[in-house]
């Protein structure tokens, strides 16, 4: 099988590779298998060293990278790729891991030694998206490679090229070729190799279907699945919040990137008093975009990565206006009715109407009101996903007292769309289960062991 990226940027051809023979696929896992107990038997610090190394290697190829991803997602060139964000949580994962992996020593006496240690999995699987293809990665493949497990990284088939370099960038500095491998697969054998207890963990971020697809595959294996799925994310303004910047940050959280964030803002609720403002200043923000080929650095919102992504969104657009939804944004002269897609702002919408409740994953945002607290409450929780809420207001009490009755994983307050890797990434309902970086994160990447020596 072969996979195949087409460029949104044209709709050409831009890489294909072929995909491992389920015969190939389990000798490379064997390899990984092999390689992993001596990778395990470094010491902490040097596993550290080497990650943090080929980190850097990725960060040397980045002139390469942000052309690359234009390419095969189409975010623009001037936003200068994720390597910031990359480093960042590589970086923070790096610092915190000694502590994070510490025995757990209960009595070390001349009766006993008792403790509990934290063991690597073995091998972990990472299926990786391509909406933000380095960062969303290394969130998985840094603390698990750190905590002596081996990587095998399957990258989305938007985005082949991502796997490859970072594979290049960590063997050149000196992480094992068997022990962090990027491969090619296609869906089948991906789930076989999960169902014939390959990998020790797998951690998968990607659709609801492709979730549901990893747990089927892990039926009765007992092997851990991290899932991190879909999103609705909402944010709520309250009557005393900082207009401007509520405006300024959640519209940027939902149009940034084409809209194609996991934590996306997909739906805005505000206070009656401030709706109009809100909306007046939100449009003025979203019609000052330019639409058009990612690799002009004067391009701000480049193309979605797929036509069909460009026509979901465009249909629940089109539904949402035919239910009584007010769309706020002429066409765009560069909208071209395929991936290049007029970003929109709909009012007048309710959750009724698909725009609201299924994901979009685009450039689209409904913006209703709301009387109060309750009943903003009740419209974020009213949702089959919970990745994050952001809450605006200068009452911090406030906040958290909301924040406490929402069904999320993270909860924000005057900020949105950004992941902190000192905390758990992490959601409920179809958004998935588990959790990624922080000490949670390499709890999640090792089981724990126990060790009850009794002296003579």
């Amino acid at each position: 099988m072969t996979i195949t990226c087409v460029s949104p940027i044209d709709g050409s051809v831009y890489a294909t590779r072929e995909t491992l023979s389920h015969a190939d696929a389990d000798a490379a896992v064997a390899r990984a298998k092999a390689a992993q107990s001596d990778w395990a038997a470094r010491s902490l610090a040097e596993r550290i060293e080497l990650v943090q190394a080929g980190v850097a290697a990725v960060g040397a190829m980045n002139d390469d990278i942000v052309p690359e991803i234009a390419h095969q997602m189409g975010r623009p060139v001037r936003y200068g790729g994720e390597f910031g964000g990359f480093n960042e949580r590589a970086t923070y994962m790096a610092s915190i891991a000694q502590d994070a992996l510490a025995d757990i020593e209960i009595e070390d006496s001349d009766a006993f030694r008792r403790v509990i240690k934290r063991v690597p999995h073995g091998v972990v699987l990472v299926v990786a998206p391509w909406n933000y293809p380095y960062m969303t990665a290394i969130n998985t493949v840094a603390p698990a490679l750190i905590a002596g497990n081996a990587v095998m990284l399957k990258h989305a088939s938007q985005t082949p090229l991502v796997g490859e370099r970072m594979a290049a960038a960590f063997h050149s500095a000196g992480i094992p070729k068997d022990v962090f491998q990027n491969i090619f697969l296609d869906h089948q054998t991906t789930s076989d190799l999960i169902a014939d207890r390959a990998f020790g963990f797998v951690n998968f971020t990607g659709s609801v279907g492709g979730g549901e697809a990893m747990e089927r595959a892990a039926a009765g294996t007992f092997t851990g699945v991290g899932l991190e799925l879909g999103g609705k994310d909402p944010g709520y303004v309250m009557e005393d919040a900082d207009l401007d910047a509520a405006v300024d940050t959640l519209i940027d959280g939902a149009m940034f990137n084409a809209g194609q964030c996991c934590c996306g803002i997909e739906r805005i609720y505000v206070a009656e008093s401030l709706f109009d403002a809100f909306v007046e200043k939100a449009v003025k923000v979203v019609n000052g975009y330019t639409l058009g080929n990612p690799l002009d650095h004067e391009t701000t919102l480049g193309p979605m990565a797929h036509v069909r992504f460009a026509n979901e969104v465009r249909a629940q657009i089109a539904e949402a206006v035919a239910d009584g939804a007010t769309a706020h944004i002429a066409t765009f002269a560069q909208d071209d009715g395929g991936a290049y897609l007029t970003p929109q702002i709909l009012t007048n919408v309710t959750h009724n109407m698909r725009v609201m409740r299924d994901e979009s994953f685009g450039p689209v945002v409904g913006i209703m009101s709301v009387k109060d607290d309750k009943e903003a409450i009740r419209l974020m929780n009213d949702s089959d996903f919970g990745l994050t809420a952001s809450l605006w207001t200068e009452d911090t009490v406030r906040a958290e007292t909301i924040a406490d009755q929402i069904e999320t994983g993270t909860v924000f307050m005057n900020r949105a769309d950004y992941l902190d890797p000192a905390l758990c990434w992490t959601g409920c309902k179809n958004t998935g289960r588990g959790g990624g970086l922080s000490v949670i994160g390499y709890h999640n990447l090792t089981r724990p062991k126990s060790y009850h020596l009794k002296k003579a």
